[in-house]
């Protein structure tokens, strides 16, 4: 029987993305090539495995059967890898969702991790807002999602990357900070620089600050966490941040915390992914976020005490 891994591959990756080009542009190669591994595939089991409509892919009934089997060989051809302990066999490429709070804290210490582990391991990156994210993992455009909750809907995988807590933050030169709590009065005196209109932070600061002030709180919104950083130094508003991302303006005094009696929710983080149709190195990579999350957040905890 005359038949390999790449076909079985191409095979599962147009049923679960419903096209041959999504499938060629998963595995890195051209629609062609795809359409011609699934063509010598069902010659050589002398099986119609798909139906190819205008625009969509359906399954044949046969083809339904044979995608779990498939599945099972690839699983398989995974786990043979793993017993090997050749880390450097693994030179697929994994597609990682991460927010951008990730990207300012522990991202590139868990990249350097990873390659050092698996040094012919290519990672695609897509930063985008967290509610984005969990779209294109549904969708499986990516293989795993960095991001934070509230999750509504679950994954059959995944692994807790920490909780980080939000605190106030504004210029020294707002002169509004010191060792009093600040009133939302005071803080409704200057604009709230805040993440995007379409994100759960905003809503609850939003709904805090509309029904406990006197005065319409003036939000200036922005997709990007760093443009908020930006603009609280340079003393245009306050703002809600991840502590994690603060450390180094609040040690050189760039930004002070002011004191409050109310702060939105902590970020819980996790990395999610599909357990049942990833690779076994996925499920390692959530392993290595996971750990390196736990040293950064080591490392902000050694800060905090060394500045109490």
């Amino acid at each position: 029987m005359n038949f390999n891994l790449k076909q079985l591959e191409a095979f599962v990756w147009v049923s679960d993305l419903g096209s041959f080009r999504k499938a060629a542009d998963r595995l890195n190669t051209t629609q062609p090539n795809i359409s011609t591994r699934i063509s010598s595939l069902e010659n050589t089991l002398n099986v119609k495995l798909m139906e190819r409509d205008a625009g969509s892919v359906r399954l044949t009934t046969k083809g339904q059967e044979l995608l779990k089997h498939a599945r099972k060989v690839l699983v398989q051809s995974d786990e043979f890898l793993s017993a090997v302990n050749q880390n450097t066999l693994h030179n697929e490429t994994i597609r990682i969702g991460v927010t951008e709070m990730i990207v300012h804290t522990w991202l590139r210490s868990f990249l350097k991790r990873l390659k050092n582990e698996y040094p012919k391991l290519s990672v695609e990156l897509t930063v985008d807002l967290s509610n984005n994210l969990k779209s294109e993992l549904f969708s499986r455009s990516t293989d795993m999602a960095f991001q934070n909750g509230p999750f509504q809907r679950q994954t059959s995988g995944f692994v807790d990357l920490g909780t980080y807590a939000w605190i106030w933050v504004a210029s020294p030169q707002l002169g509004i900070s010191g060792t009093d709590t600040v009133s939302v009065a005071d803080m409704l005196e200057f604009p709230i620089l805040t993440h995007s209109r379409d994100t759960h932070i905003f809503t609850e600061i939003e709904q805090y600050f509309t029904n406990h002030g006197e005065e319409k709180p003036r939000f200036v919104s922005s997709s990007n966490l760093a443009t908020c950083l930006f603009m609280a130094v340079e003393g245009m508003g306050i703002s809600a941040i991840p502590k994690a991302m603060v450390t180094k303006e609040l040690e050189n005094g760039e930004l002070v915390q002011l004191l409050h009696d109310w702060m939105p929710s902590p970020l819980e983080f996790r990395a999610r992914f599909d357990l049942e149709k990833s690779p076994a190195i996925v499920a390692r990579t959530a392993e290595l976020a996971a750990q390196t999350a736990h040293d950064f957040s080591l490392t902000i905890d050694q800060y905090v005490l060394s500045n109490l």
